[in-house]
């Protein structure tokens, strides 16, 4: 059975979209999925399934709009490739310190993608890109390292030019996701 995040994009912000984690919490498990669990406001889902990922997501995309009454992107990831983030950060330890270093809030994010943009559109980030604002591209992740503030970012409010969507996280939220997601494994 694969652990798996569910990572709701739009949710909870600005007053839209608003979905209690508890009752998230209850449709997954009414889903018949196992060990779940949610992390903080911004749609994080932990749980485990036998089920094929492209499947798995359409479900739960359909569940969340038929419960809640709007539709919501869903990207999903398995512990193992959460894993995978983590250990192939593009960025040096050197650069997200010098990044933190002048930074307001956090400095290293991840968009995780539904799938993998075509190599046309991954170029068309480029021109958003600058001293203050980098990005990698890997696969459906897209690494984003930010000097001053993520807010206000021409970059980040640009990701939907890759063609596919997107929901980014924090550094820190990706490595408590994998903490948590061990546990349930185990």
């Amino acid at each position: 059975m694969a652990t798996y995040v569910a990572l709701l994009r739009g949710i909870n912000v600005g007053g839209k979209n608003m979905i209690k984690m508890a009752r998230l919490k209850e449709m997954f498990e009414a889903m018949g999925l196992n060990q779940v669990k949610t992390y903080i406001q911004s749609g994080n889902v932990l749980f485990q399934s036998n089920e094929e990922e492209s499947q798995l997501r359409q479900r739960i995309e359909h569940e969340i709009e038929a419960v809640f009454g709007f539709p919501v992107i869903v990207t999903l990831r398995t512990v193992e490739q959460l894993e995978r983030i983590i250990e192939n950060c593009p960025f040096s330890d050197e650069e997200v310190a010098e990044a933190e270093s002048s930074a307001v809030g956090e400095s290293l994010y991840v968009a995780l993608l539904t799938e993998e943009p075509v190599k046309e559109a991954t170029r068309r980030l480029d021109v958003y890109a600058n001293d203050n604002e980098k990005y990698r591209i890997s696969g459906r992740e897209v690494y984003l390292l930010f000097a001053n503030s993520v807010r206000n970012s021409k970059l980040t409010s640009n990701l939907h030019k890759l063609g596919v969507p997107a929901t980014v996280r924090n550094w820190n939220t990706i490595n408590k996701l994998v903490v948590m997601a061990r546990e349930i494994g185990v």
